[in-house]
């Protein structure tokens, strides 16, 4: 389509001129209805081309971020993720090799191996541009640059940037549909007692169609639980749809969880099935639940007891039959007993209830899950890591993580990114944990409303240690030496094997561990525990 243009005529150092052809006024209002270009990153030593960019892009893209250097990719990969990078081939080494580009590109495709990395040079030739694409670099725009040109291969561009999320997005799918194992604990990470608990319930529930309603702190892993559960259940195999009823406003929750047919609103171009009954013969996952209004909780309870729907603008009823396993972070008792949940709602939801612990009370889990992370995020980035080092692992253990594995996951995430070395070290954690959840957490501490995993141990080993000492003052004044050496031979015995019983439970039974936490060897804790004969 032809657009009434202002031209604007810029120069730039290296004496090309670059012509652009911005829209005028009118013409935003058609390129209103046109696919944006998502957010784009500009590289590029001279700042006419990054204000020319910029100024033509301007109103096709989402966001436009410009660097001058390449040093700053890393930068704006890990804080702006980009869709599309435009990329200079030469810097200041020099102005036409194009080695410079090679190498930027490298590090932008160990950072995102699908990131979609546009070349720009003035020198360009046909065998440079054959490097560029078996290099990675999806395309190839000569300096002068004409628009139209330019415009269609963002446009390709941003296509491809969304077909490889959805291709991604589909293959994490996939894998979490097939990837049933043989056994509950293969599925997700814990050795401490409490997930193993968590464990024993859901193989108790294994072929049962009871309804669940998991329990537990933002970040702690609800969603992964809910899956855990379809996987182990008799409907899997058969749909598994999520809906998350805290993001949904109230005047859409009837469409998006019964349906509609056309014409049932102004934009019901054609009918659409909802989220209750694209679910039928499966397991519906609602999560956030406690978030529901009242007036939302009254539709849904409807639904559940009659077990049928009917879409919006329609009279005929539709039957349903799911399986509902519902999450929420919420006090939900406390939400009833002030009126803002329906009790009779709660009755129907949670058949059993599934307690899930926050991260700091699941111990040495911690430094599995970290470890876990970090191999993850080491083949994502492509780098070599050993793992952690001691006083990195005492750091995690010793932060209450009030984001949970969510958080952990995020600060491993960085942490892969900005270590140089082959292990993450504490100061490298140090700078990946966000400063306002530091203090946060501080002050909570101070409060005494939250412990660290390793404080709640400490805790524990503190009133061994007071018990020790008590028995000791207690026969201070004994005139037999024979009968004080056997009570302090006693209570060293019974404080061994006091720290023993915790660290295993710390580890959930964990030999290896357990062993590491007391600081001794394996050899020692099992020819102890065998000496003394300890049911442990």
């Amino acid at each position: 389509m032809p657009y009434r243009t202002k031209i604007v005529r810029i120069r730039t150092h290296n004496t090309l001129i670059y012509y652009l052809s911005l829209p005028t006024s009118d013409d935003r209002k058609i390129i209103a209805f046109m696919e944006q270009l998502g957010k784009i990153l500009i590289v590029d030593d001279n700042e006419d081309v990054l204000f020319a960019l910029n100024l033509l892009l301007e109103p096709y893209a989402e966001k436009i971020k410009v660097a001058v250097t390449p040093d700053r990719i890393e930068h704006f990969m890990t804080t702006f993720q980009p869709d599309i990078i435009l990329l200079d081939m030469n810097f200041s080494r020099d102005a036409i090799s194009g080695q410079e580009g090679f190498e930027s590109l490298e590090q932008i495709l160990r950072i995102d191996s699908q990131a979609v990395v546009i070349f720009m040079t003035a020198y360009a030739d046909t065998d440079k541009a054959v490097r560029a694409i078996k290099a990675g670099a999806t395309d190839f725009i000569p300096k002068p640059w004409e628009k139209e040109k330019l415009l269609a291969t963002l446009s390709s561009g941003i296509k491809l940037r969304r077909s490889r999320c959805e291709v991604n997005l589909l293959k994490e799918q996939v894998e979490v549909l097939s990837g049933a194992g043989s056994s509950v604990e293969e599925s997700i990470i814990g050795e401490s007692a409490a997930m193993q608990e968590v464990f024993a319930t859901i193989e108790k529930l294994r072929d049962t169609d009871a309804n669940i309603l998991i329990l537990g702190e933002n970040g702690t892993g609800k969603d992964v639980i809910a899956r855990l559960l379809y996987r182990c259940s008799p409907r899997y195999g058969h749909p598994f749809v999520t809906i998350d009823l805290g993001s949904i406003p109230e005047q859409l929750f009837e469409s998006e969880l019964f349906g509609y047919e056309k014409g049932a609103f102004t934009d019901a171009r054609k009918p659409k099935a909802g989220r209750m009954e694209v679910a039928t013969g499966g397991t519906l996952f609602l999560d956030e639940i406690g978030n529901l209004s009242l007036s939302m909780q009254a539709k849904l309870l409807t639904a559940i007891e009659k077990r049928q729907i009917s879409r919006l603008g329609s009279t005929q009823s539709v039957p349903i039959d799911v399986r509902l396993i519902c999450a929420t972070n919420a006090d939900i008792r406390h939400l009833v007993e002030e009126g803002n949940f329906r009790q009779d709602l709660l009755y129907r939801i949670n058949t059993i209830e599934l307690h899930i612990p926050p991260l700091r009370e699941r111990g040495n889990d911690i430094i599995l899950l970290a470890e876990y992370f970090l191999q993850r995020y080491a083949r994502k980035y492509q780098k070599e890591m050993r793992g952690l080092t001691r006083e990195a692992k005492a750091k995690l253990l010793r932060y209450p993580w009030p984001g949970n594995v969510r958080e952990l996951r995020n600060v491993l995430s960085r942490a892969g990114i900005l270590s140089r070395g082959e292990e993450i070290s504490a100061e490298t954690l140090k700078r990946c944990i966000d400063p306002t959840r530091i203090m946060e957490t501080e002050a909570m501490q101070e409060e005494g409303g939250i412990a660290s995993a390793a404080e709640k141990e400490s805790i524990s080993y503190d009133k061994v240690y007071q018990n020790y000492l008590d028995s000791l003052v207690e026969n201070a004044d004994a005139e037999d030496d024979e009968k004080l050496a056997e009570v302090l031979q006693e209570s060293q015995k019974k404080l061994l094997e006091v720290l023993i019983r915790k660290a295993l439970e710390y580890t959930g039974g964990n030999n290896k561990r357990a062993a590491e936490l007391l600081r001794m060897s394996r050899k020692t804790l099992y020819n102890i525990m065998s000496r003394e004969k300890w049911d442990v």
